[in-house]
């Protein structure tokens, strides 16, 4: 029997599409991103079930597809993040407009604990207003993604995959800011 895997060390990530790609409808291409990450070398741990989510902001375009995953990756969090900007790219992500419809969009939720680059910028970000997080956006990467813990559509789909991960600096579980949600905002999150 395997032992279980350590939460501490989960490398999570988001998935999304709204926009058809050349590999077919956004689920084809959230499946085709998966396939070609793990032909980067990218070990696929566990996927969680696909959802439907409304565009954000409203009006932004068409519904999305979301998912989200636990892999393994050598190199660190930026080889990582280089695999998913590739795979995006492959996929023909194009960066238009922040919060705009895409192809595909495959976010580094977390490394692990890992707090990058520092726990004040770190805080910034988190803390953020959701009108500036709209005009604004990080130079670098930030980690974990700072609002993971305000977002349904990536700790919906979390909760199939890793559900006991512990945010660094918040100290709660996957399933603790999943619940701390309203049950309105969690069920616009739908399974496919």
């Amino acid at each position: 029997m395997r032992p279980k895997p350590n939460p501490a060390y989960f490398q999570l990530i988001a998935l999304g599409s709204n926009l058809a790609s050349g590999s077919g409808t956004s689920r084809q291409t959230l499946e085709k991103a998966l396939s070609s990450l793990a032909q980067r070398g990218v070990s696929i741990r566990a996927c969680s079930r696909f959802f439907s989510t409304r565009a954000f902001p409203p009006g932004s375009g068409p519904d999305f597809v979301n998912a989200a995953a636990v892999v393994d990756c050598g190199g660190g969090a930026a080889g990582l993040l280089a695999h998913l900007h590739a795979v995006e790219a492959e996929l023909g992500r194009v960066r238009a407009a922040r919060w705009g419809a895409r192809t595909v969009d495959l976010d580094l939720i977390a490394y692990g604990a890992q707090v990058s680059p520092d726990v004040q910028t770190q805080r910034y970000w988190r803390e953020l207003p959701e009108k500036a997080q709209q005009a604004q956006a990080p130079d670098q990467l930030i980690l974990p993604h700072p609002r993971v813990q305000d977002r349904a559509f990536v700790l919906v789909p979390l909760m199939d995959v890793a559900p006991d991960w512990t945010h660094p600096l918040l100290g709660k579980t996957v399933r603790q800011m999943h619940d701390a949600l309203s049950d309105a905002v969690r069920a616009e999150v739908i399974a496919l």
